[in-house]
């Protein structure tokens, strides 16, 4: 089963700035929407932000103005950089090639997730 790879999770002081970063791959790179995901124990997982594959992004408001989503097609890879952040960022990081694609083979890999703890 394909899965990502997420690196750059850590611990950070509030303010402070982190990189997420995550290697997909070029199937996802040519035909899928990514993502990141967060999840707090006992709450949902909850979208921070996407890029389509056309390049069109979504922010949630929670995040809007602090993070910034990109995508590398060539390289494969999906990044977020994570900047002012805040106790309330402090989650598990999901990075995920979840939307579009082909019917016959739509979208929907994930990572295992990598924690951020902001204090």
């Amino acid at each position: 089963q394909v899965q990502l790879v997420e690196s750059g999770g850590g611990s950070v002081q509030a303010g402070g700035s982190l990189k997420l970063s995550c290697i997909t791959s070029q199937y996802m790179s040519r035909n899928c929407g990514e993502a990141w995901h967060r999840q707090i124990p006992g709450k949902e997982r909850e979208l921070v932000a996407s890029v389509s594959r056309e390049g069109t992004i979504f922010y949630a408001n929670s995040v809007l103005g602090r993070f910034t989503i990109s995508r590398d097609n060539v390289q494969n890879t999906l990044e977020l950089q994570m900047d002012n952040l805040t106790t309330a960022d402090t989650a598990r990081y999901y990075c995920a090639a979840s939307f579009g694609g082909p019917s016959w083979r739509p979208c929907n890999y994930w990572g295992q997730g990598t924690q951020v703890t902001v204090s």
